[in-house]
């Protein structure tokens, strides 16, 4: 139920092409725990292709990708979705409104999107945004975190970003894969001095007068290897802007039934095979103890071992993409 006198909120996602296999079973779980919360659901899809992973089953799975979105959209005013506007008029405001009029680059040194993330903040209808990206998991269910969260922007200026629980949340309230300082209170909560772009909400008036920024140099080494420009993620850039203002990120449990989330981290056939299940057991709350305090999806959940990455992985993903930029 949505509170009276209570700021409007959009809720933004981001989705590409290559999400189909994984969105066709989140996103719809994503509205279900979401969309009563909210006031407007902004679906924004970015064809910019990348390299590599960010560039998998471009053409093909656009089609499916347009159907679910409207399939999503059909029947709900308040939903809408839009392609990122790359020209010359819509990238000028986004610097403008972000980054005082300094040139972003359309990808960050990974090949990940960086320009698409604030096309899409400032594309929203209402000033707070609650954005994730279209693979996160949501646990819980709460009907009043959203308020909960509402109330804790406004009322604490140290606090630019709130996020749900990393992960189910243990006996004793305490995080296993993350080391975040706890806060004072009744819920579980954690302040961290960073933002991740997979989930936030925050009040997008905020993050204004933004620096682009430059990776490390092993970092700017690799993003020449592959193809990509040598700059910070999105998130890099908000988390200094953070860390030079004194601001945090609050990830609290909220009253009963309370929200979490997970990430999962990889993708292959058994993660894809075991999905509709995962869904189905993350929002009844059938959760084993490994992954409790857990922010990204662990072994107990989906057996990742054909997909963990290893450095010879690595090395062969990094000659692979070069090869490619050779060969033109």
């Amino acid at each position: 139920m949505l509170t009276v006198n209570r700021p409007s909120v959009t809720l933004q996602i981001n989705l590409a092409p290559t999400d189909l296999p994984t969105a066709v079973h989140t996103v719809p779980h994503q509205l279900r725990q979401w969309g009563g919360q909210v006031d407007e659901v902004l679906f924004v899809v970015d064809l910019h292709r990348s390299r590599g992973k960010f560039a998998e089953g471009w053409e093909e799975r656009l089609p499916g990708l347009r159907r679910l979105i409207e399939d999503c959209c059909a029947g709900h005013p308040h939903r809408r979705s839009i392609d990122v506007d790359y020209s010359w008029n819509a990238k000028t405001a986004v610097e403008r409104y972000f980054f005082s009029g300094e040139t972003m680059p359309a990808k960050d040194y990974r090949g990940a999107p960086f320009y698409a993330y604030f096309f899409a903040l400032l594309a929203a209808s209402h000033d707070y945004v609650l954005h994730f990206d279209s693979d996160m998991l949501f646990g819980g269910g709460s009907q009043t975190w959203m308020e909960e969260a509402l109330h804790l922007l406004e009322t604490r200026p140290d606090v630019l970003a709130c996020n749900p629980l990393p992960g189910p949340p243990t006996p004793d309230g305490t995080l296993r894969s993350q080391m975040l300082r706890r806060e004072p209170g009744e819920s579980p909560a954690f302040r961290s001095p960073a933002l991740s772009t997979r989930l936030f909400i925050l009040d997008r008036r905020r993050i204004t007068n933004l620096r682009i920024e430059r990776p490390t140099a092993r970092e700017a080494f690799g993003a020449r290897l592959d193809g990509n420009p040598p700059f910070l993620p999105a998130e890099g850039v908000i988390s200094r802007a953070m860390a030079r203002s004194g601001l945090g990120r609050i990830d609290f449990l909220g009253a009963s039934p309370g929200m979490w989330g997970l990430h999962p981290p990889y993708r292959s056939p058994t993660f894809y095979e075991r999905l509709p299940a995962l869904v189905a057991e993350i929002e009844s709350g059938d959760i084993p103890e490994a992954q409790r305090g857990c922010h990204e999806v662990e072994d107990c959940l989906v057996d990742w071992t054909d997909v963990r990455p290893s450095p010879r992985s690595r090395l062969e993903k990094h000659s692979r993409l070069l090869l490619q930029r050779v060969r033109g």
